[in-house]
């Protein structure tokens, strides 16, 4: 399949500023994430009065994080030596696993400031982390990046932005995989042992969303040249504290519920 998507959807007249599909993307991921997390306090019967607050908290924890991610994991010393190019995000580089330590940040200072359980809230976010997760994915779709590695497969995809070399679809693969996690989440949390054990919800997502990822990187290109000579790449690394805390909290959750 020839990929050849325009990743501006139109120019604003008279400033002459495109419109993205990725950014269209990352508002329809926060825009459903905020209706789906009301939804949800609303049936437990809790309030909603504090959800615009922690809405700005996440947007501003994942944009920071997500960019100081890629500053420090993929190329510190680029932007050691250009420190002012570290706030151009307009130029691209925002790094995934960064954005979820800044998730987490917002929630642990969102939850200190409003006097909330950290897994309690953290439980609720992580139902819509998928989603958003997913509709980014798209967008990166859209922009032709984060491509996969050469294939013959049949559904692949040739990226003519960048050659002519059919490719793993790797961006539509981890959106798939996120949405299906989304519908299984909000499954999962209509248990009562989901929905009063704190951190269960919470352990799920980072155990089973970052064991795809992990698996997902292997059909990626590498973005930096020196994840090449390693055995496994900087986002399989990155990948493996989400696993192990994500286990955790599971294993926790099953011995505090079994007495074991």
């Amino acid at each position: 399949m020839n990929w050849n998507v325009d990743s501006d959807i139109f120019i604003i007249p008279f400033i002459n500023h495109p419109i993205k599909w990725y950014g269209i993307f990352w508002l329809i991921g926060i825009a459903a994430s905020y209706n789906v997390i009301k939804r949800v306090l609303s049936k437990d019967g809790k309030s909603t009065d504090f959800l615009d607050q922690l809405t700005l908290y996440i947007i501003a924890g994942t944009i920071i994080g997500a960019r100081l991610g890629h500053v420090l994991f993929y190329d510190p010393q680029y932007y050691l030596a250009n420190p002012l190019k570290i706030i151009a995000i307009w130029e691209g580089g925002l790094a995934s696993h960064g954005g979820g330590i800044g998730i987490l940040v917002a929630i642990a200072l969102f939850a200190k400031k409003n006097n909330i359980s950290f897994l309690w809230m953290a439980d609720r976010v992580a139902l819509v982390v998928p989603l958003a997760g997913g509709c980014i994915r798209l967008g990166n779709l859209m922009n032709s990046e984060m491509i996969g590695k050469p294939t013959d497969v049949p559904w692949a995809f040739i990226f003519t932005k960048i050659d002519s070399i059919p490719r793993h679809p790797a961006q539509l693969y981890e959106a798939i995989f996120c949405f299906l996690l989304f519908a299984a989440m909000i499954v999962s949390y209509k248990k009562d042992s989901f929905k009063n054990k704190n951190g269960k919800s919470f352990g799920l997502l980072l155990t089973v969303l970052f064991s795809f990822r992990f698996i997902d990187e292997f059909f990626k290109i590498n973005q930096e040249a020196f994840e090449d000579t390693m055995a496994i790449n900087m986002g399989q690394i990155l990948s493996i504290p989400f696993i192990i805390i994500g286990l955790y909290l599971l294993i926790f959750n099953h011995k505090v519920n079994t007495g074991k």
